[in-house]
């Protein structure tokens, strides 16, 4: 009980500091409401759940250092990128493109947002770092009926989580209240994700 506690408490408070998932579930919220934001969060559970379970099983890709892990850092940064002029570049209207997504003067759809949550999720790195750290905490003694029920626990979890910032962010009456601020918070948010990604960046040359 008290190594689920020490992990639970380490899963959650990792999921309560801002980063490119809250701010594309923030954003999707704001723009479209939390129905299309929970398509985001789910793609973001599932990219989570990708995770858990290559940590979990040791698939050697997460390790720090090999080259796939960096590959997938380098893409990563990329993609932070991309979302933050993203952010930037449709600041004031309701649509968030994306690769493959419908032109100028259409509406983010929740099969579209879940797309998008799904690689936000995928193409963080500290999601990866995160899993195999927790991993580790675990120990090979633990018995896969214990991984499977942290897996699950945490899958709902990060799952819950957004969908309750989703519903938090994107109510009726905070979306009037937040209509003229709205593309101030998507210009901050889009600096702050470029920010993260070439901090990244750095930390990888370096």
């Amino acid at each position: 009980m008290q190594q689920f506690l020490i992990i639970a408490a380490a899963h959650f408070l990792a999921l309560m500091s801002p980063g490119p998932d809250f701010f594309l579930v923030a954003r999707a919220s704001l723009a479209a409401g939390w129905r299309v934001a929970s398509g985001a969060c789910l793609g973001i559970a599932v990219a989570n759940g990708v995770f858990i379970v290559a940590a979990f099983t040791g698939v050697s890709v997460l390790q720090p250092g090999s080259a796939p892990f960096i590959t997938l850092q380098l893409v990563g940064c990329l993609y932070l990128l991309y979302l933050g002029v993203l952010f930037i570049r449709h600041a004031g209207s309701s649509l968030l493109q994306a690769p493959g997504e419908a032109p100028p003067g259409g509406r983010t759809s929740w099969l579209q947002a879940a797309g998008m949550g799904f690689l936000s999720g995928l193409l963080n790195p500290k999601n990866a770092l995160f899993y195999v750290s927790l991993a580790s905490m675990l120990g090979a003694q633990s018995s896969a009926a214990w991984k499977t029920f942290y897996g699950i626990w945490m899958f709902t979890v990060v799952l819950g989580w957004d969908l309750l910032v989703a519903l938090a962010i994107g109510n009726g009456r905070l979306l009037r209240r937040f209509q003229r601020a709205l593309p101030l918070l998507e210009r901050l948010s889009g600096l702050v994700l470029i920010a993260l990604a070439l901090g990244m960046a750095g930390l990888l040359a370096s």
